[in-house]
């Protein structure tokens, strides 16, 4: 980027003109704004971060990616855009990245929480939970209560967020704009009944693990009784029921659902003698494939899981999601306000079926599949599954959630997960992606209107 000379009393100007794009959420003029900035003055350290903002609000990670590291680079000592970049390694797997930007953040500033709090999230995904707990204690040494930043003009709607320092949370970034919603986030495992709540219209319980986080949803429990005059999305009591051992049992007994059977086994102990081969362990607590792998035989077990983390772990029968070609797919739908979402289809050639891997950009085969399951859910999977997810929504009661399933060659649902902890990611810049952006949009904006309808009724 060619540095041009720059009038210096010009750049507060036009930073305030970006940001005044951006509180009326014209991301992409602000976006153009921002950039004028940079091409009077490249090491603006505020258009810089307030660029990569906006870039991650509408998907393009790969470009916050870059203005963070031009920020590193224009001021190495700033620990921000380090513990920014962080984050985004965490959401993208880059889990020793990560550490790295928070461990040079807290090398200049060393009592930075947001730095702790990014080590105390990393840590155990990396295999060290024990390492995790000093970060978390000196993160919230100054309480529990974490604002976040608003960048809309006025007050904002006031929303309490509940979460849970152990990680399982629901990913808010894109559900909740910054422009409108003014978010107090709060660490549930940390929170003393004598400590006053801040003033908010809606409490959003975006803890989503049930299996990692009893702890925080027994305190969220506790924190909404005593917010008893704000509505709640996602009563934490409602969740704590949405454990994968527990679901599976649950939606078992809903019609036209193929749920697998789940068993929790101990490391330590020889294996039931039930257990069926082959079948999939993964340790609870993780996502995204990370810590899952398949056993195909009895004798395999103990070399398959001696590298997964925690002492028990679940043992999964494995559901045949091929089609006729011989591939795997796995759709995701959300379940907002009680109505059906269809968010994306993943087909792979890989058992462990994930968006992020299953290298859609390749096959536009593919693409043309999953675009007529956004168009048309119903005619791509049939009644027989939309009429069990309409099931499972009843089923689980929640405002938000997601359901990952394939569809039997009979028709009928089979089960991969259902819970809260589903993502919503925009799609990224590139035109291959664009007959995703209306599916994905109309879903952000039934939360959006979920959350302002439900602040609007306090």
């Amino acid at each position: 980027m060619l540095q041009t000379a720059a009038d210096p009393p010009a750049i507060p100007a036009l930073l305030e003109a970006a940001r005044g794009l951006a509180r009326a959420a014209d991301d992409e003029a602000a976006k153009r704004a921002y950039l004028d900035v940079l091409r009077r003055d490249p090491t603006c350290l505020e258009a810089l971060l307030e660029l990569a903002r906006l870039a991650l609000r509408s998907g393009q990670r790969s470009a916050a990616r870059t203005a963070y590291q031009q920020a590193i680079f224009c001021h190495p000592t700033e620990p921000t855009a380090r513990v920014n970049l962080g984050n985004l390694m965490i959401e993208t797997g880059a889990f020793e990245a990560a550490r790295a930007e928070f461990e040079l953040a807290l090398a200049s500033h060393p009592a930075l929480a947001a730095a702790h709090q990014g080590l105390a999230r990393v840590l155990p995904l990396l295999g060290e939970p024990d390492a995790a707990a000093e970060h978390w204690r000196q993160a919230l040494a100054a309480g529990a209560l974490a604002p976040q930043p608003f960048c809309g003009a006025g007050p904002g709607v006031a929303l309490l967020l509940l979460v849970s320092a152990k990680g399982g949370n629901i990913p808010t970034r894109a559900l909740l704009d910054d422009t409108v919603f003014a978010v107090t986030a709060l660490y549930a495992e940390h929170h003393h009944s004598a400590q006053p709540l801040p003033p908010h219209a809606v409490v959003l319980n975006g803890i989503g693990d049930a299996d990692l986080c009893g702890e925080a949803l027994q305190n969220a429990c506790a924190i909404v009784a005593a917010s008893a005059a704000s509505p709640v999305i996602n009563p934490p009591a409602l969740v704590s029921q949405t454990g994968r051992v527990a679901v599976a049992e649950r939606l078992r007994r809903v019609a036209d659902v193929v749920a697998p059977r789940i068993a929790a086994i101990r490391r330590c102990e020889p294996p039931p003698a039930d257990l069926a081969f082959p079948c999939l362990v993964r340790s609870p607590g993780f996502h995204t494939g990370q810590h899952f792998v398949r056993v195909e035989r009895r004798g395999d077990l103990a070399a398959a899981i001696a590298d997964l983390p925690g002492e028990s772990l679940l043992a999964i029968e494995p559901l045949d999601a091929r089609g006729a070609d011989g591939l795997y797919r796995k759709y995701r739908v959300m379940l907002i306000g009680g109505a059906l979402y269809p968010l994306h289809l993943a087909v792979s050639a890989h058992w462990k079926v994930h968006y992020f891997s299953a290298a859609m950009s390749e096959d536009a085969a593919h693409r043309a599949e999953e675009a007529a399951f956004l168009a048309d859910m119903g005619a791509a999977i049939g009644r027989r599954a939309v009429s069990a997810l309409e099931a499972i929504a009843s089923e689980l009661g929640l405002d938000y959630a997601g359901v990952d399933f394939a569809v039997a060659p009979d028709g009928r649902l089979m089960l991969f997960e259902a819970n809260p902890g589903m993502v919503i990611s925009p799609p990224g810049p590139e035109p291959m992606w664009d007959y995703r952006r209306a599916p994905i949009d109309r879903a952000l904006a039934a939360v959006k209107s979920l959350l302002l309808a439900k602040a609007r009724s306090a």
